[in-house]
Parts: C-alpha cells; sequence; structure tokens
C-alpha cells in the first residue's frame, strides 16, 4: 500500500557558494543563478509544489538574504521556512539543521538540482511501493568520475564510491533523498572527510550496515548545475522545454522579426530590424535593438539594453545589463548591471579548434565545449572595442579598458 508521501516536509539544501561557478556566485548563491528566466531554486520549488507537497524548509547560509528577498514565507501553495546554516560544514551537517523540524520521513534535495515534479513524484512512489526506509534516486550519466556511483543489488545499495578513478558503472547518486530519523544518528557517528566537510554520502553507508538502504533509477527531468557550463546547458534544455510565448503588454515595431517560441515579457520594446530565434527568453521592460540578432538559447532577463546592430547567441544576460552597439556575445553569462562599450567583441571559439578552458578554483579546466565565451560578474563595465578571449572570467566591479585584450582573468580592486 502507497504512503501518503503528501504529508512529507521537503528539506532544500541551498546554503553554499558555489565556488565553482565564480565569479558569478561572489554575489549570490548558487540556487539563485537564472536558468530560463528563473533562479535555479524556483523550478524546485515549483516541482514541490506541482506533486502537493505543503511544507518546505531551505537550508540557507552564504548570501541568505538573496533567496529570502525573493521567495518569502510562500511559493504557490508551499510554505516555506528558512534554517540558517551558520557554517558551511558539508552536506551532512545541512541535514541535521533541521533535527527538531521534520517529521519521521522527510525529503532532502540539493540546491543545485533542477528536477522535475516526474522526478520527485517517481523517487516517493517507488519509495512507499518497496516499504523502503531510506531511498536514493539514481541516474545514469556519461562522465562516472565526476560523480557518486552507487553499487546496487537488485534495488538494494551496497556502496557509494565517490568519484571512482575506474567506473564501475554509471549509476549516480542523483542528490535527491528520502529519509528517516534514523539518518541524525548516522550523521552523529561521521567524521570530516578529506575536504573538512561532513558528507551525507558517509551516513549513508553507516545505515547501509545496518538496514536495507533502497536505490531507484528515477525518470523526468535531472539537471546537475555544478559549472559554469552546466549553466548554459541548463538553460538549453529549459528553454526548449517550455511553452515559450509573447505577453499581450509588448511592443513590436514594423519590421522586426520574430521567428519561434520566443517569451517577451510585459513593458519590453522590440525595435525594428530585429530578428529573434527562439526558443528564447527575454524579460519584462526590455529594450531590444533596433537591428540586433538574438540566436536560439539565449536568456535575457528583465530591464536589459540590447542597443544597435548587437548579436546573442546562447547566452544568459542577467538584468539590467545594457549591451551597446557593435557588439558580439557568443556562449557567455553575464551578470547584473553591467554596461558594454561600443565594439565589445567575446569570443567563443578557439583558434586552434580545441575545447575552451576556464579557470576553476585557479586552475584550468576543460570545459568539454568547442565554444563557451565569458565568465562576468556583476557590475563590470567595459570600454570600447574591447576583446574578450574565450572561457575568461572577470569579476564584479572590475573595469576594462577600452582597447584591450582580455587574456586573464580580471580580478576587482
Amino acid at each position: 500500500m502507497l504512503r501518503n508521501y503528501l504529508r512529507m516536509d521537503a528539506v532544500i539544501l541551498a546554503a553554499g557558494e558555489g565556488t565553482r561557478l565564480r565569479p558569478l556566485t561572489v554575489t549570490r548563491p548558487k540556487p539563485m543563478l537564472p536558468v530560463a528566466g528563473r533562479p535555479i531554486l524556483e523550478w524546485d520549488l515549483e516541482s514541490l509544489s506541482k506533486i502537493g507537497l505543503k511544507n518546505v524548509y531551505i537550508v540557507i547560509g552564504y548570501r541568505k538574504e538573496k533567496i529570502i528577498e525573493h521567495f518569502g514565507k510562500k511559493f504557490n501553495n508551499l510554505r516555506i521556512e528558512y534554517i540558517e546554516q551558520m557554517e558551511q560544514l558539508g552536506t551532512a551537517h545541512a541535514v541535521s539543521m533541521v533535527k527538531d523540524r521534520v517529521d519521521d520521513e522527510f525529503i532532502v534535495i540539493n540546491g543545485d538540482l533542477i528536477i522535475s515534479d516526474e522526478f520527485i513524484d517517481n523517487l516517493l512512489k517507488k519509495h512507499g511501493e518497496f516499504d523502503a526506509d531510506l531511498s536514493i534516486s539514481l541516474v545514469r550519466v556519461n562522465n562516472p568520475s565526476e560523480f557518486g556511483i552507487v553499487k546496487l543489488d537488485g534495488n538494494h545499495v551496497k556502496d557509494i564510491v565517490e568519484k571512482p578513478g575506474e567506473s564501475i558503472g554509471n549509476l549516480a547518486n542523483a542528490g535527491v533523498y528520502v529519509f528517516n530519523k534514523k539518518i541524525f544518528d548516522a550523521i552523529d557517528e561521521i567524521e570530516r572527510s578529506k575536504r573538512m566537510e561532513y558528507e551525507i554520502t558517509d551516513a549513508i553507508r553507516i545505515l547501509i550496515k545496518r538496514q536495507r538502504v533502497h536505490g531507484f533509477l528515477c525518470d523526468g527531468r535531472w539537471i546537475d548545475v555544478g559549472r559554469p557550463w552546466d549553466l548554459l546547458d541548463a538553460n538549453e534544455i529549459m528553454l526548449k522545454e517550455l511553452d515559450l510565448r509573447a505577453h499581450g503588454d509588448i511592443e513590436i515595431e514594423e519590421n522586426a522579426t520574430i521567428k519561434g517560441g520566443v517569451h517577451i515579457g510585459k513593458g519590453t520594446v522590440i525595435r525594428a530590424g530585429s530578428y529573434i530565434e527562439g526558443p528564447c527568453y527575454i524579460g519584462e521592460n526590455c529594450s531590444i535593438g533596433p537591428n540586433c540578432y538574438i540566436r536560439p538559447y539565449s536568456m535575457i532577463q528583465n530591464d536589459v539594453r540590447i542597443g544597435n546592430c548587437v548579436e546573442i547567441k546562447n547566452s544568459i544576460i542577467m538584468s539590467k545589463t545594457n549591451i551597446c552597439h557593435l557588439s558580439y556575445v557568443g556562449d557567455s553569462i553575464i551578470g547584473e548591471n553591467c554596461n558594454f562599450g561600443a565594439g565589445t567583441k567575446i569570443a567563443n571559439l578557439r583558434i586552434d579548434g580545441q575545447d575552451v578552458r576556464i579557470e576553476i578554483r585557479n586552475k584550468l579546466t576543460s570545459s568539454g565545449r568547442k565554444k563557451f565565451g565569458c565568465l562576468m560578474g556583476d557590475n563590470v563595465k567595459t570600454g570600447i572595442n574591447v576583446s574578450i578571449m574565450p572561457g575568461r572570467a572577470i569579476y564584479p566591479n572590475a573595469y576594462v579598458e577600452a582597447g584591450s585584450v582580455v587574456r586573464n582573468t580580471i580580478y576587482s580592486e
């Protein structure tokens, strides 16, 4: 007999900074990065509300005010309560913060995932059908060395091997769990990992020795946003899924062309000569054109100005940014309140055709992509005729002098 999982509480772990996504996360927590017009966290809250859950605890820490100000105390039918993790000491420590709040069974979701209501519903139903005590969601991945890989015997979890050097399978821990209160006893027993954090997988390993822990391959959308290029991938996936259309209160001038699914928010003006190819998202109160080209999988948030003869390709442009005339932005993520001088160009393809490398935690890392442009934090200004090489990062509040060629990371003073 299926349990009434609608009575469960949900817990979202949203306290971390997301250092691999700097400079974007210097001014916001990772779960507040935008994808297809909404923060990552909002997509998960919507999925929880769709399946009818009523209560969600959001564990917050780094830049907590950004989350609280955006969501308040309620989202759709969900009642939101915030629990602050004063020190970010790992996922197990974050889960322990809700010990005195949740009922006997509860669902936990990592805050850097974008998951569908189908995925959550699938896990909860299988958890009930197998009368499980603890359940782990699983997904098949192409790069097992970047995930915790789960060893199964039927539906019973035998071990979780973090980022194995040699492939032992491709069933990865998807970061969505159904726990009962036994997890808190296991958390009390674990020690810090090599990263000096308390890992939830270490607590699960303790319970594997004492009871049957189930692992279920789940259907539905699951997107892990751990690195900068994941953000572009997630944006593309979500824009393909959405029913994109124009809001009624907009202005589209004569000789502007809109092709395919395009969301256009209220108050936005599309000026003459603009050519917009969907799927793409344009927010509220934007000024687009004249004579600009917005290519597929671009997301432009609110109060953005795209000027004359500008081309935007497969990029995320956050709110209040101005990209002035004769500029090109390709495969890039641009923060809030940036201002591009005329003729600013972002290169997105290496001249030797190799994968673009991006600096993550002070180390150049291959993105696995042939095309990737710039990571730009908030409040950056470029002078005229600036050229930015592929994969470069510019930190918040930096100024790039006119005529510069950006070949290395630029930090703000």
